[in-house]
């Protein structure tokens, strides 16, 4: 029987674990205690803000092209391990978080179907256009992801450490060589700790032991469970997993390096694009954006313009 320490974060994790078949700030901001806000600490309980009233704008609609609207459905790839963004509800199936309920309103605004298809982080960008119309994964804005899809950018977020509480190994946040840090698999957190282990190797300190996991709360469970020192992450996960695990993590340092995070749409594809960003800035005019935002504790992230392939550094 697991302990009660490592209830939430497991409950979370288990339910990733369904995915084998098919399958990116920290945040005071405390979740609403509106209808729809979470009752009790297990964050397999949350439920997802009801998005139902948000209705079919024929004018924006009328935007997309038929290659999308064709078979009646808005098809997203994501991947659902990066709570508070997108996670598993308790039926182990249901993908809820900001990111879902926003993708669920957008469809909606569409008059479609709004079907998710779970699957690994880095399999998502190339599948878009093909096996996916949109790509809503917590995506950080890169250059390099921008040479292969275009953007729609909804939300800012910064990068933080989590470190068991007390921080028994006295991570450093200047100084990570020699440690085991863990990260998930095709994030900017991988790219950058990567860059850091070159850094490390290159002073002649001792070399960072990288655990990159496919799912995001393999990473969370490492540090929570002692087998990783330290975990990197978009900062909103990182204060979710913080809330959720007991008081067993903290946050190394602050928050730093914030930058847009956005939907993925295919490369050139400008219908597609136009009717996304039309789409999500009818949400944040409308007050929908902030409610589910507020709904999930994460309005310190909230933008109030939504660009198409924002200048990124």
């Amino acid at each position: 029987m697991q302990s009660t320490k490592l209830k939430s974060i497991m409950a979370i994790a288990l339910s990733s674990a369904m995915l084998f078949a098919t399958a990116a700030c920290g945040t005071s901001d405390k979740a609403d205690d509106g209808t729809d806000s979470a009752k009790g600490s297990d964050a397999a309980t949350i439920t997802s803000y009801d998005v139902s009233s948000v209705e079919k704008d024929d004018t924006i609609a009328a935007l997309l092209p038929e290659s999308v609207t064709k078979d009646g459905k808005l098809t997203i790839g994501t991947n659902p391990s990066y709570a508070p963004a997108e996670f598993l509800d308790a039926d182990g199936k249901t993908q809820i978080g900001y990111d879902m309920d926003l993708a669920r309103a957008m469809g909606n605004i569409f008059g479609l179907e709004t079907e998710i298809v779970s699957s690994n982080f880095d399999t998502i960008i190339p599948a878009i256009g093909s096996k996916y119309d949109l790509g809503i994964a917590a995506f950080t804005i890169t250059k390099e992801r921008m040479e292969s899809v275009d953007f729609v950018s909804y939300f800012t977020a910064g990068m933080g450490y989590a470190v068991a509480t007390g921080n028994p190994k006295n991570v450093d946040e200047n100084d990570l060589c020699g440690l085991n840090v863990a990260v998930e698999t095709g994030t900017v957190e991988e790219e950058a700790i990567n860059k850091t282990a070159k850094q490390c190797k290159a002073d002649g300190k001792k070399d960072i032991t990288i655990q990159s996991s496919k799912q995001q709360t393999d990473a969370t469970t490492a540090v929570v469970t002692g087998k990783a020192d330290v975990f990197f992450a978009d900062s909103p996960v990182v204060g979710y997993a913080i809330a959720q695990t007991d008081g067993q993590l903290e946050q190394l340092g602050k928050d730093f390096d914030e930058v847009p995070n956005a939907i993925a749409i295919k490369k050139g594809d400008s219908q597609t694009a136009e009717a996304v960003q039309k789409a999500m800035q009818k949400l944040m005019d409308d007050g929908t954006y902030t409610k589910i935002l507020q709904h999930w504790g994460v309005e310190s992230g909230a933008l109030d313009k939504a660009e198409i392939n924002p200048a990124v550094e």
